[in-house]
């Protein structure tokens, strides 16, 4: 019996990602300025300095609420620029082999999708739809376990792979939703299951995969924030094997895998490389 997953349960996971990272972000940002926890230990040290007795002043609602406006406001500015960054990437000299290698694989892809699925057998694809459930829903998990645990427990770097992997799956699921509603691809089985594009309407569409796009994110973050052998294998295992089901299971076209997981890779890539601390990872190289 198969595992089913609605398509609400997409929106469900990006409210959860977006809830991850609200949650988080003050642990994770003190450096910021007008981060919540800032703001109100500089309250409550004022306070202590100035009291006559020994019974200290409460803060006051309305600055602590300001402080949070504007320390919420920081980082939609930030997720807005993350966006404008993905979008103005293919204009950068360095993303070059991008820009050329993924349409012209793609393009080639598209030409054969419908051969391509039209070789695979009907039976068996409960269990890789079931497999390809499984590796995303345990990628995102594995990114909120260690925004909790770093919350928790004080841990520096576990709490930036946490908020920067739900920071990422969250700019990788805008990108997902837009692409959705432009291509309007129907999936394999849809129609006369030649994937013809413009064809279906709504977030539930077949490109790019969105199963590959956040799987690939969490993947690549992770693995950055971790560099060790058995870490990438078991981060890039998983979203290879999150790839390869979405196509047997006659979800997907190979087109539509290899974009999403192309383009959650980069998008995992950019977040890593754009908001890391230097001393935690050590592929970071920021000063």
């Amino acid at each position: 019996m198969s595992i089913h997953v609605p398509d609400s349960s997409k929106c469900c996971l990006f409210v959860f990602l977006l809830g991850a990272i609200l949650r988080g972000v003050p642990g994770f940002s003190q450096d910021l300025p007008d981060a919540p926890s800032v703001v109100r230990n500089a309250n409550f040290s004022a306070e202590r300095s100035d009291a006559d007795s020994d019974t200290p002043k409460s803060p006051d609602a309305g600055s602590l609420d300001s402080s949070d406006g504007r320390f919420l406001s920081r980082w939609a500015k930030r997720g807005l620029r993350d966006q404008s960054d993905i979008y103005t990437a293919p204009f950068h000299r360095s993303e070059l082999k991008w820009v050329i290698g993924l349409p012209a694989v793609t393009l080639g892809l598209i030409a054969i999708d419908k051969h391509a699925s039209g070789e695979l057998s009907r039976n068996g694809t409960s269990a890789s739809t079931d497999i390809s459930n499984v590796g995303l829903f345990a990628t995102a998990g594995v990114v909120g376990v260690l925004l909790l645990d770093g919350e928790t427990r004080g841990d520096s770097h576990a709490l930036e792979t946490g908020v920067l992997g739900a920071e990422a799956m969250a700019n990788s699921g805008v990108v997902y939703a837009a692409l959705q509603l432009i291509t309007e691809r129907q999936r394999p089985l849809q129609g006369t299951g030649r994937g013809n594009f413009f064809q279906t309407s709504g977030l539930d569409n077949s490109f790019p995969s969105g199963h590959t796009i956040i799987t690939w994110t969490a993947a690549r973050t992770i693995a950055h924030e971790y560099p060790k052998p058995w870490v990438e294998w078991l981060a890039y295992g998983t979203a290879t094997a999150v790839s390869v089901t979405r196509f047997t299971s006659l979800q997907h076209f190979p087109s539509d895998v290899v974009v999403g997981s192309t383009i959650g890779y980069l998008i995992g890539r950019h977040i890593f490389h754009e908001h890391c601390r230097a001393g935690l990872s050590p592929i970071c190289k920021k000063p």
